[in-house]
């Protein structure tokens, strides 16, 4: 089994995602929003990766990407940051179907939680799955997420409105700081 590592995005990783997303655009397209071309290109992908990193500058994002044998398979992160009473993120992750069923995506939630809880200091991370998303949902389960309710006609893919299942985890080391 290849190992899974999880690094922060940087710059020089749009070819290599544009070229996952560009791959699995077709199988993935029920479960992610329509997008421009650019967004399949290089190009685009440098720019949303200076957005994350500008995200990632202001305290409200840590992007990452999920790697295996050196080479980028995915992206796992931890986005919308909140602070003050709430200490919260929001958990989203994929790994290209190349390397689905090897385990990368559980361990890839796994250190992302960590980086969640040892260095944003977070009590709470947050996530979503569409309710027929059965694998992603065995992920979270397996990391301690439970579900805490259902939002109909919450996200827009593949040209349809999907239901969601919002999913809950309290980290256990944050402290009432």
């Amino acid at each position: 089994m290849s190992p899974t590592l999880m690094r922060l995005v940087e710059p020089s990783d749009g070819p290599a995602l544009a070229g996952l997303l560009t791959r699995d655009k077709q199988a993935y397209a029920r479960w992610l929003p329509a997008r421009s071309a650019e967004f399949y290109t290089p190009d685009g992908q440098a720019s949303v990766i200076a957005s994350l990193l500008a995200s990632h500058a202001e305290g409200l994002a840590w992007p990452g990407v999920v790697v295996s044998d050196e080479t980028v398979i995915g992206q796992v992160g931890v986005s919308s940051i909140l602070r003050g009473p709430f200490r919260k993120g929001f958990l989203g992750y994929w790994v290209s179907s190349l390397h689905q069923g090897l385990g990368h995506t559980s361990r890839a939630v796994g250190l992302a939680l960590r980086v969640a809880e040892d260095e944003l200091d977070l009590h709470r991370v947050e996530a979503h799955t569409q309710l027929d998303n059965l694998a992603s949902q065995a992920v979270l389960r397996k990391h301690g997420f439970t579900p805490w309710g259902i939002a109909h006609d919450h996200f827009f893919a593949g040209g349809a409105w999907r239901d969601e299942v919002f999913w809950e985890k309290t980290l256990p080391g944050s402290l009432a700081s």
